[in-house]
């Protein structure tokens, strides 16, 4: 089993930034890549961004490059995702995830264990 817990939401004005962060604990070493998604309200859980534990490479919604950066620190087992030029579409519940298998997935259904979620929500 792997525990995932996000947190760092809260709410920002448009133009601000936020971090979060995705502390991981229990079997991680079985864990190969991580992913941030988010939800909002009447909408299907999305893509956001994913990193590698390993070599670190990174992938992104087209929404969110530029803007967005997602980061690993192996030795905490932790996963962050710095958000700049936060815009009100940003709003979401986002949520970390962690793969059993190599590779840069960008469908939720390709991620094992999920953490409970954290609110963002970005005024205009």
């Amino acid at each position: 089993q792997v525990q995932l817990v996000e947190s760092g939401g809260g709410l920002v004005q448009a133009g601000g930034s936020l971090r979060l962060s995705c502390a991981a604990s229990g079997r991680t070493f079985i864990t190969y890549a991580m992913g941030w998604f988010r939800q909002a309200p009447g909408k299907e859980r999305e893509f956001v961004a994913a990193i590698m534990w390993s070599g670190g490479s990174t992938n992104y919604a087209d929404s969110v490059k530029g803007r967005f950066t997602i980061s690993r620190d192996n030795a905490k087992n932790t996963v962050y995702l710095q958000m700049n030029s936060l815009k009100p579409e940003d709003t979401a519940v986002y949520y970390c995830a962690a793969r059993l298998a190599v590779g840069l997935a960008i469908t939720p259904g390709e991620y094992r264990y999920w953490g409970q979620g954290t609110q963002v929500t970005v005024s205009s």
